[in-house]
């Protein structure tokens, strides 16, 4: 029979049973839950509302159910619904009546937006340090390979020579920002419902700020009906998973055409690849493949979760606890994705010959030569044009750009010199570029050594 039960004249049909039941995905937030009944119950006592030693032993019986779970000797009863109604019908079986003075003053409404505050505020701190495992990963990458120079890209198009720990370090700065984002989601998300009730709060005398202050809450909301239907929380919270999983997706894409015969840039170890059912010369690149396809599953649950919300009116509608299961797989995918990927960058090794190959195409050169002419005083824009004369007439030639002599430089550069012809270096080209942010190797070591004591 279900706890709310009084107020009907028959029981729930098994089909409605199954169609509602969430204890099969909200076990997993029993720490949370047993957390805040504690410092309910023990406020309930405090404040003189149920008798001190109902508290105590609400308290001591929820310390055993906890046990119970953690030992993995608790029964889960899908007909009490959800991890609320378990806990607190265990609780009446362990200490009879006083367990029925449990849910005094409070409702499931402001339970679970209590419960899931109290699971994200760890799971923050959970990915803070897997996406801090990530940043030292790539920055053992560079830090090993800190003078490999590799072709930029724009448009997958050869662009400029960088270093690749230049190309690594961007990896880094955009792990941060998603560090940053989880922080700052952090603050929001420590803000204390528990004591709205159902929407309109209690005519007991509750000390919310006594429970804030036992759970760690930084503050409280001071709108029940806010408190109760809202799950903003959650909304930013997945939006940050979906920028992290972007990230790593962007970096596997990266990865995938660096390890392709194409580029042949890198090299993963046999233990992060797999090879194919029908062709044994094959070794994939999987685990980038797959941290690139689940970012749309991630995505998928930000979505859903924003059309679950879009439509609903105040305060708390069933419809709310499909807001669960969505978080915890996007919460579990990325968590999962970030802890192999990093194992994997562990194995991952540059090919700097092919690197250097490639990164030598004295085209990539040709914004030094325009700007070199910016330095002679030749106006941006005239500068622009006349290297890209340069080059077509190059490319028509069947020429690269430092095949070309002086003579036919001039051809399309008056202002040329000698001084041109030495332009088309990779490792000047990249050198050059020593501006804060730019990837001359005293820059990149800069920030080399800045994310490693950072870190």
């Amino acid at each position: 029979m279900a706890l709310w039960s009084g107020r009907f004249s028959e029981g729930t049909d098994g089909l409605v049973q199954a169609f509602t039941e969430s204890i099969s995905y909200d076990r997993r937030l029993y720490p949370y839950d047993i957390a805040g009944s504690i410092a309910h119950a023990r406020m309930l006592g405090r404040q003189g509302i149920i008798p001190i030693e109902d508290a105590d032993k609400i308290i001591a019986g929820l310390e055993q159910i906890k046990s119970e779970i953690d030992e993995g000797k608790f029964v889960f009863r899908a007909e009490l619904e959800d991890i609320h109604m378990n806990i607190e019908a265990r609780l009446t079986e362990l200490i009879g009546p006083a367990g029925a003075r449990l849910h005094t003053g409070r409702s499931r409404n402001d339970q679970i937006a209590t419960d899931e505050r109290l699971y994200l505020r760890q799971e923050c701190s959970e990915l803070d340090q897997l996406l801090s495992k990530m940043q030292k990963a790539l920055l053992s990458v560079a830090e090993q390979n800190s003078a490999v120079i590799m072709p930029g890209f724009t448009h997958l198009q050869h662009a400029q020579p960088v270093l690749f720990a230049h190309h690594l370090l961007a990896y880094i700065e955009m792990f941060n920002r998603d560090r940053e984002r989880i922080a700052d989601a952090r603050k929001r998300i420590n803000r204390l419902p528990l004591g709205s009730g159902a929407i309109a709060g209690s005519t007991l005398p509750l000390d919310r700020e006594f429970v804030a202050a036992e759970l760690g809450f930084d503050t409280l909301l001071y709108n029940s009906m806010d408190a109760v239907s809202d799950r903003d929380y959650l909304v930013e919270f997945l939006s940050c998973l979906a920028i992290c999983a972007m990230h790593i997706s962007r970096l596997s894409e990266d990865i995938i055409l660096w390890y392709s015969q194409e580029f042949a840039f890198i090299e993963i170890g046999d233990a992060f690849t797999t090879g194919s059912s029908l062709m044994p010369q094959k070794k994939n690149p999987d685990v980038a493949e797959l941290a690139r396809g689940k970012t749309g599953r991630v995505y998928g649950h930000l979505m859903a979760l924003l059309t679950t919300l879009k439509g609903l009116p105040l305060t708390y509608n069933r419809d709310l606890q499909e807001d669960k299961e969505g978080l915890f797989d996007a919460l579990d995918t990325v968590k999962h994705t970030l802890a192999t990927f990093a194992a994997m960058l562990d194995t991952l090794k540059p090919v700097p010959a092919r690197m250097q190959e490639a990164a030598s195409d004295s085209f990539l050169m040709a914004t030094d030569l325009a700007e070199w002419l910016v330095r002679q005083g030749v106006p941006f824009r005239d500068a622009h044009h006349q290297v890209g004369r340069f080059v077509a007439a190059c490319i028509a030639r069947g020429q690269t750009l430092a095949d070309a002599s002086l003579e036919q430089m001039r051809e399309c550069i008056p202002a040329a010199t000698e001084e041109c012809l030495q332009l088309w270096d990779a490792a000047h080209s990249v050198s050059a570029r020593n501006l804060p942010g730019g990837t001359a190797p005293a820059q990149v070591q800069a920030r080399l050594a800045f994310w490693k004591d950072k870190l």
